[in-house]
C-alpha cells in the first residue's frame, strides 16, 4: 500500500453523454429527446407558438410567468350564454336545470373531442399520456406474406387433410414468394401427421394465390406461372407470343443472360427483333412475387442542414433544419423549488440533479448543433466545384484536414459526419460522401474517386450502344481526360456501379 500522485485521462459522463448526442442521427436525437422528457420534469419543450406552457426557458434564473388576466364572467349577449348563478331562493330552477346539461355536456365524449384547450386526463396530474401518444402516432403494421396468403387459402375448397397441408406450405414461403424447402422435410417438421400426396395437391393449389408466382421452387417455375395466368386472360394476353416466350425460358435463359441474341435467333429461326421483342414482355414479369406484398421500405431520410444558393452575395448559406435546441428549456417553477429552502433536502436534491441533467443534454445538443454546421461550412467551402457544377468536381476531402481545419479531434468530425444529411442544390446526400481520397489529374487538379466514377458513368453513357467500350477504350478515354488509372481498376468500379461488361451492354438490330 502506498500513495502516489499520477495524471491520467478520463471521460466525464457530460463528455460520454455529449459524443452520444454528437454521433446520433437526427431522428434518433429526436427519440432521445423525447425519452428525456418522459423521464426529466424540469425539462419542458415548447410549443408551436413558442409558449413555454406557464415556464421559463432556460436562460432564466428563478424568472416568473405573468399570470393571465382573468376572463371576464360571459354574459348573456355571448353566443346567447350567460352566468351561472343559483341561489339560496327556491324557484331557481331553470338554473339547476342549466347546471345538469353542463354535468352531462362534461360527461359527452364529445367534450374531449371539440375542446381544443382541453387536456384529457390519463392520470392524477392531468398530463397527457406521451405513451398512448406515441402508440396513436405510430403507423400500423403491414400484412405479410403469409398473412396475406392464409386469408386467401381459407376460402380454398379442399378437403381438410390437403388444407392442412397448405397451410404447413405457406408458412414456409419465403418473403421473395419462393417454395424453397422440399415436401419431405414439411412433413417432417409439421406437428400434424400430412400425407405427401396431400401436400403436393396443396401445392398445386398454393400456386393459384395472389400475387402470380407465388409459391414457385425456382425462378423458372415461377416465371412459367405467371405466363400461365397471363395466357388466361384474355385482356392481359394481347400482343404475347407465349410459344416463344415459353421456350425463352426453358430452353434460352443462359443465353439470355449472356446476351446472346443472334444465337438464340439462329438457333429458333426467328428474327433477333421478335427475340427482343419477347424478352421486353417478359421483363414485365415479376421474379419475387412476394415483394408485391411486403416490400422492403427504405428508411425515410431527413436532412440535418439544408444548403442553398444566395445569388445576391454569391455564397452558399447553411440552415440547420428540424433544430430542437430552441424549443427546449428548464422549468422556471421547478428552478425556484431547487433554491426554496422551505423544501426538504431530498426534494431539492432531486431537483438539482434533474435540472443538471437538462442543462447537459441542452448544451450537449447546442454542441452537437454547432461542431456540425462548423464542418459542413468546410465541407461546402472545399466542395464549391461540386454545388456549381456537379458531382464529377467532387474533390478528396480527408477528415484529418477537416479536423486540423476546426482544432478538433479526427474522432470528433467522425462523429459528426456519421449517419448524417444534407440537402443541396444538386439533391440530398450522405455528408460522408463528401470526405473521401482521390487521385491527381495530369494538370495538377485533384478529383475524389467519386469524381472518377461519374466520369466513368459518363463515358459508358456515351457510348454507341451496337459497338459498347471495353475496359481497355475506357482507360484510353479516361486518359484523355487526364486521369491514368489501371485496367483492373476500371473493372472494378464499373462493378461498383452495376454496369455489365461491353458484351452484356451490346444492343442488335
Amino acid at each position: 500500500m502506498r500513495q502516489e500522485l499520477g495524471m491520467r485521462q478520463m471521460l466525464t459522463p457530460r463528455m460520454i453523454q455529449s459524443m452520444e448526442i454528437l454521433q446520433l442521427p437526427l431522428q434518433a436525437l429526436e427519440e432521445r429527446i423525447e425519452q428525456e422528457l418522459q423521464n426529466n420534469p424540469v425539462l419542458e419543450l415548447r410549443d408551436a407558438n413558442g409558449d413555454g406552457d406557464g415556464a421559463d426557458p432556460a436562460g432564466t434564473e428563478g424568472g416568473f410567468t405573468p399570470e393571465p388576466a382573468a376572463a371576464p364572467m360571459p354574459t348573456e349577449d355571448q353566443e346567447g350564454e350567460r352566468a351561472l348563478s343559483i341561489k339560496a331562493e327556491s324557484g331557481q330552477a331553470d338554473d339547476f336545470e342549466r347546471l345538469s346539461r353542463i354535468g352531462e355536456y362534461f360527461e359527452n365524449e364529445e367534450f374531449a373531442t371539440n375542446s381544443g384547450n382541453f387536456r384529457q386526463a390519463s392520470g392524477s396530474d392531468g398530463e397527457r399520456d406521451k405513451k398512448m401518444d406515441a402508440m396513436n402516432n405510430t403507423a400500423a403494421r403491414g400484412v405479410t406474406l403469409t398473412e396475406h396468403l392464409l386469408s386467401q387459402w381459407a376460402f380454398v375448397e379442399c378437403t381438410p387433410a390437403v388444407k392442412a397441408a397448405g397451410e404447413a406450405i405457406i408458412t414456409n414461403i419465403d418473403p421473395q414468394g419462393y417454395f424453397r424447402v422440399s415436401l419431405e422435410d414439411v412433413q417432417k417438421e409439421s406437428k400434424y401427421p400430412l400425407a405427401i400426396a396431400d401436400l403436393q395437391k396443396a401445392l398445386v393449389l398454393v400456386q393459384t394465390l395472389e400475387p402470380s408466382g407465388v409459391g414457385a421452387r425456382t425462378m423458372h417455375e415461377c416465371l412459367m406461372i405467371q405466363l400461365k395466368d397471363l395466357e388466361g386472360d384474355e385482356v392481359l394476353a394481347k400482343g404475347h407470343d407465349f410459344p416463344l416466350e415459353r421456350t425463352l425460358l426453358s430452353h434460352y435463359m443462359e443465353d439470355l443472360k449472356n446476351n446472346r441474341y443472334p444465337l438464340i435467333a439462329r438457333k429458333m429461326d426467328r428474327p433477333i427483333e421478335d427475340i427482343q421483342a419477347a424478352v421486353k414482355r417478359l421483363s414485365r414479369l415479376q421474379p419475387f412475387p412476394g415483394k408485391q406484398i411486403s416490400p422492403s421500405e427504405a428508411p425515410p431520410i431527413t436532412p440535418d442542414a439544408i444548403i442553398t444558393y444566395d445569388e445576391e452575395t454569391d455564397t452558399y448559406q447553411i440552415v440547420m433544419a428540424h433544430d430542437p435546441t430552441p424549443s427546449l428549456y428548464v422549468s422556471g417553477m421547478y428552478r425556484k423549488m431547487m433554491k426554496d429552502r422551505t423544501q426538504d433536502k431530498a426534494t431539492r436534491q432531486y431537483l438539482t440533479n434533474n435540472v443538471r441533467n437538462a442543462n447537459w443534454l441542452i448544451e450537449s445538443i447546442e454542441q452537437r448543433r454547432s461542431t456540425i454546421m462548423r464542418v459542413i461550412r468546410v465541407v461546402v467551402d472545399a466542395q464549391r466545384d461540386f454545388l456549381d457544377k456537379g458531382p464529377e468536381f467532387l474533390k478528396p476531402l480527408p477528415m484529418v484536414v477537416v479536423a486540423e481545419r476546426l482544432g478538433i479531434h479526427v474522432a470528433t468530425v467522425s462523429r459528426a459526419v456519421h449517419d448524417k444529411w444534407i440537402q443541396t442544390p444538386r439533391g440530398v446526400y450522405p455528408l460522408r460522401r463528401f470526405f473521401s481520397g482521390g487521385t491527381t489529374s495530369d494538370d495538377g487538379e485533384d478529383m475524389s474517386w467519386d469524381a472518377v466514377k461519374e466520369k466513368l458513368k459518363k463515358i459508358i453513357g456515351n457510348e454507341d450502344k451496337h459497338h459498347p467500350l471495353n475496359d481497355d477504350v475506357i482507360v484510353e478515354k479516361l486518359k484523355e481526360q487526364g486521369i491514368d488509372l489501371a485496367r483492373r481498376t476500371v473493372a472494378k468500379y464499373r462493378k461498383i456501379l452495376n454496369i455489365p461488361t461491353s458484351r452484356h451492354r451490346r444492343a442488335y438490330g
